[in-house]
């Protein structure tokens, strides 16, 4: 139960940083990259103050802090791009759709057992995708939008799956994000254009990096390891469905339904893959 409950948390976590980032970028005009940098920058002051109190030390980790780093730097600016064009709900489920293959590419490379039924879970989940982004229909998806997205489902799949390998899990998660800021701010200067960057927009940005990211995937990084890539590869689908509500209610974004028949597979997806 604690794991489950654990889980969930991560996942609402997830889901608020599809809100705040669709909120600052699709309907403040804040600019992506400069979001996606000051987000990277609030997430990397709280875990560095939180690894310097707790004593944790500062190590770079070599090849595999490469990666996380890589892994988080394509997927902040993927996915922050992407929200300029797509909804908050529509772009969560985009993203954990991509990230599922990617988790389940990685889990099958390593050799990690993947019971059938967790193999039917994944099935059901990326059916419901496939449905949603099928030519035709209400939702209308903007194609290079979406491309975006799918390069950030792969840098969050390549991400999380780093993340198994980590000992300390907020050492790593801080690390990740201290050495992405640097890089960051430099693509900043060369690639951000035209876009307001209101009060409410930093704010959004502050609080999407120092809480729901820089936090939430320290949290992730310590679920990982107990969840295995394919489990939490599936979890992760329920992320869509609670970014939706929160786009809903916060956004005022249009619920339809294709996209409630493609969440219920979703759901179902996660529901069967994550029994015992």
């Amino acid at each position: 139960m604690r794991l489950f409950l654990l889980s969930a948390l991560t996942m609402t976590a997830f889901a608020a940083n599809s809100v705040l980032n669709r909120a600052a970028v699709g309907e403040l005009g804040m600019d992506p990259v400069v979001f996606g940098t000051m987000r990277l920058a609030a997430g990397a002051a709280v875990l560095g103050i939180l690894v310097a109190m707790q004593g944790r030390g500062f190590a770079l980790g070599g090849l595999g802090r490469a990666v996380g780093v890589a892994g988080l730097l394509i997927y902040i600016f993927g996915f922050s791009g992407a929200y300029l064009a797509l909804d908050a709900g529509l772009g969560a489920l985009i993203l954990f759709g991509v990230v599922q293959v990617t988790m389940f590419g990685g889990a099958v490379i390593a050799r990690e057992e993947v019971p059938a039924h967790r193999w039917i879970g994944a099935a059901l989940g990326l059916s419901g995708l496939v449905w949603l982004l099928w030519p035709g229909g209400t939702v209308d998806v903007s194609f290079w939008h979406a491309v975006m997205m799918v390069g950030a489902g792969i840098g969050w799949g390549v991400y999380s799956l780093q993340g198994r390998k980590e000992r300390d899990a907020t050492q790593a998660t801080a690390m990740n994000f201290l050495c992405a800021v640097p890089i960051a701010a430099v693509l900043a200067v060369g690639l951000a254009g035209p876009g307001a960057v209101s009060a409410g927009a930093v704010a959004l940005a502050v609080v999407s990096g120092g809480i729901t990211s820089g936090l939430g995937y320290a949290l992730w990084y310590q679920l990982m390891p107990q969840l295995g890539a394919s489990r939490a590869a599936v979890a992760q689908l329920s992320v869509p469905v609670i970014a939706l509500a929160g786009g809903m209610a916060t956004l005022g974004e249009p619920l339809t339904l294709r996209f409630v028949g493609a969440a219920v597979l979703v759901i179902a997806g996660v529901l069967v893959s994550m029994r015992r």
